[in-house]
């Protein structure tokens, strides 16, 4: 039974979709959730967030190779693994435009908002929203038999959005995720975050306002 509690050392949490099996692993110093994504149809791989620790990355993605790995911002403790990563596999790089030239491992295509990446029969579309960094970007597949699944890098967490640094870059990123995420997706949404446990739409909905007026 997926419950998207995983820690750094232990075992990935698999969680099975009619079209797509999500892998979670906890990586590095700073507790990064890296996740493989699997279509079912064709074995095409993704990985978002090559994070840290690659040789248990590599473990991860294991001999069917990777088609591509996404990188959702700038930090560097979302992209240690990076270039070890593409090294080996030689798959594709994609990186948000406003983040790209910040991110120390090799980007073959940056993304911008509302643009599809494609692997396989899947697709995941890109939602830029900035504000904890300027390509801060959130990313989602359309379960076309089932609800929406979000991999929110850093932008939100269960209880909050991510950390910014002057009250401009909060509202920035409130804003952004207010507008496409809670204003476009279901309750039903399922929030696989950039670290720690995941959430749903639904649970964190009743509390925007809270994190309006706090600040944070």
């Amino acid at each position: 039974m997926y419950s998207g509690e995983v820690h750094v050392g232990g075992n990935a949490q698999v969680r099975e979709l009619p079209n797509l099996i999500v892998s979670k692993l906890a990586v590095g110093p700073y507790d990064n959730n890296s996740y493989l994504l699997r279509c079912r149809n064709t074995g095409a791989q993704l990985l978002i967030d090559a994070a840290a620790e690659p040789d248990r990355l590599r473990n991860l993605i294991g001999s069917d190779g990777l088609t591509a790995i996404v990188t959702t911002h700038a930090h560097g403790d979302h992209w240690q693994a990076l270039a070890a990563i593409v090294e080996e596999t030689g798959c594709l790089s994609y990186a948000p435009l406003a983040d790209a030239g910040s991110i120390q491992g090799p980007i073959t295509e940056t993304l911008i908002d509302g643009q599809f990446i494609h692997w396989g029969d899947c697709a995941l579309k890109v939602l830029t929203v900035g504000g904890h960094t300027p390509g801060c970007s959130m990313l989602v597949y359309n379960d076309p038999v089932g609800h929406e699944h979000l991999f929110s890098g850093d932008a939100l967490f269960p209880g909050g959005v991510g950390k910014t640094t002057t009250p401009q870059d909060f509202d920035t990123l409130l804003t952004g995720v207010t507008a496409k995420a809670f204003d476009q997706l279901s309750d039903l949404t399922w929030v696989y975050p950039g670290h720690g446990n995941d959430t749903t739409l639904g649970r964190e909905r009743p509390h925007l306002a809270e994190w309006r007026q706090r600040g944070w």
